[in-house]
């Protein structure tokens, strides 16, 4: 598959991307452009309107309907955002010129073009001092890259394995798929999530923080790019069972109510993106009391885990082969290489990349056995419906409650540290228990149901996607591009309980790492990511 062109614009102008499409039209373009100001998307067509995220910080990624042309949208602070990002850009539109010209240097690729709106002769001079041959217009330049500086990629074979079939593994598959790669997908089990991602019902919904921490923003990130993704899979409750029927979110108590409204009063988050509800409108929502107040995510709802792995795995179509009811045991590296084994030493499948996404099961494997992965139980309870006055979305507090779907309401999840895959009393009426104190109704008696998964959780609770480290090869590491790798061995774990949300996001992250495609997340964010960051900070210690 040829590589798009990459066309960065450093402030974002309708006219330009219209222009750049139509130029383009046919060829595979990725439009950057950042936005230091709301932008009225009224007027960009219809394909770009329905996809416009709402106007909070950071890296909103956009496809067209024919896949040719992908749109990043960069809000925020144009110096801060043009230092995150992670592209090597063939076309600069030059609207603003930044202090410092080596971060533009940084971005393009040995003969990218540069379109200047306006110059002065110290902004010129900057360029010129890196890199960049002006030629009679005088806003108009080439760049060229100083001896040593140009990069030469190799193009990757576009063949994989993949093992784990549940959200992170079927999200992997069918981000490969999309690029043109053939994947072969092992699974230990017959059927495709049937560990975690088995649950009925998972609920998808943004984190919100007074600092905006990196957090914060990752789940973001996660939330809105799951969102347009799903659109273009077929849509929530089309394409897999769910809806997008909105996550009230009740404050725990007072304290808590007080730093939401800080929150709320920041100004950082639009109302269609999160609403900040008062006592009143929060209980008149629930049809109960709310005494502190809730936040509504009207964007937020439920997905079945199951059938979301089941439309991504169709959109691969021929591309991916299935080999489930495969105990995979080893790995072995022979000529550049993977070699996948079974139980009795048989070859499963061989590629030169591995995709590790099967949780803790990954652990298994000696390559990844040095991962700091944990298995957290989590019990959900599976209520008739009518046990519960629940409303028509989402409600969460300790717990979770969805709404009726298949005459089931689903309540959970506990939170706990025992290896005990049965669905047990005491967890079904803490969960009970739970939901019947946000409704306000004496908790009760319910038939013992439910299911119990095992959440694959990290230290600081964030995924790991990316290149696995390889700690048998010694070194000092200051940095994480200085971290040993094992070769084409990849990682998409630790998804904890948002395995909904950080499936696609992480999965378009690490297609992009593999193709050197520009990055859907800032640098910070996906660095936040890489499973080598355990490694460093252990090696940072130890020097």
């Amino acid at each position: 598959m040829r590589h798009a062109l990459v066309l960065l614009d450093t402030d974002f102008d309708g006219a330009r991307l219209r222009a750049a499409c139509a130029r383009h039209g046919g060829r595979r373009l990725h439009y950057i452009a950042l936005a230091p100001r709301p932008i009225d998307a009224s007027h960009l067509p219809q394909e770009w309107r329905a996809q416009w995220p709402p106007c909070v910080p950071g890296l909103h990624r956009m496809v067209s309907r024919d896949g040719l042309v992908t749109l990043d949208v960069l809000i925020g602070e144009l110096d801060a955002c043009l230092a995150q990002l992670s592209a090597r850009v063939n076309e600069v539109h030059l609207a603003w010129v930044p202090p410092a010209t080596a971060m533009l240097a940084r971005l393009m690729v040995d003969g990218a073009r540069l379109h200047a709106v306006h110059l002065d002769e110290a902004q010129r001079a900057a360029l010129q001092k890196n890199g960049f041959v002006f030629d009679e217009s005088r806003l108009r330049a080439v760049f060229y890259a100083r001896r040593g500086d140009s990069e030469a990629r190799v193009a990757p074979e576009r063949r994989a394995i993949v093992i784990g079939a549940g959200v992170a593994g079927a999200a992997a598959c069918e981000r490969l798929a999309a690029r043109g790669w053939k994947v072969t997908l092992v699974e230990r089990h017959a059927q495709p999530a049937s560990e975690a991602s088995g649950n009925l019902a998972g609920i998808f919904m943004p984190q919100l923080s007074k600092d905006d921490n990196i957090a914060t923003r990752l789940v973001r990130a996660a939330y809105l790019y799951s969102l347009r993704h799903w659109q273009r899979l077929g849509g929530i409750g089309a394409a897999f069972d769910g809806a997008q029927c909105g996550v009230l979110q009740l404050a725990r108590d007072g304290a808590h109510a007080q730093v939401q409204r800080q929150i709320a009063a920041s100004g950082l988050y639009p109302p269609d993106f999160a609403r900040w509800l008062e006592a009143p409108e929060a209980t008149a929502m629930l049809g109960c009391p709310a005494p502190d107040g809730a936040w509504w995510f009207a964007q937020g709802g439920w997905a079945r885990p199951s059938s979301l792995c089941a439309a991504m795995l169709d959109a691969c179509g021929t591309l991916l082969t299935r080999r489930f009811a495969s105990s995979v045991l080893r790995l072995e590296r022979q000529d550049g290489e993977w070699l996948v084994r079974d139980a009795q030493g048989g070859l499963i499948a061989a590629a030169s990349t591995v995709i590790l996404a099967a949780g803790t099961g990954a652990l298994q494997f000696e390559q990844a056995a040095g991962l700091p992965l944990d298995a957290v139980r989590g019990q959900v309870t599976h209520l008739a419906e009518g046990s519960l006055p629940v409303p028509p979305f989402v409600v969460c507090r300790e717990a979770y409650m969805t709404p009726a779907h298949g005459g089931i309401v689903c309540v959970g999840a506990s939170y706990d540290a025992d290896a005990d895959a049965s669905v047990r009393a005491s967890s079904q009426h803490e969960n009970i228990h739970k939901s019947a104190d946000i409704l306000g109704v004496p908790p009760f008696d319910a038939p013992l149901a439910g299911r119990t998964g095992f959440r694959c959780v990290a230290p600081d609770r964030l995924p790991l996607a990316g290149a696995v480290p390889d700690p048998g090869m010694p070194g000092r590491c200051e940095r994480l591009r200085d971290v040993p790798r094992w070769p084409g061995l990849f990682g998409l774990l630790g998804y904890a309980s948002r395995g909904l949300i950080w499936a696609p996001l992480a999965a378009e992250l690490l297609a992009c790492q593999l193709e050197g495609e520009p990055l859907p997340l800032e640098r910070q964010l996906a660095e936040a990511l890489d499973p080598a960051r355990f490694l460093l900070r252990e090696r940072r210690r130890a020097s």
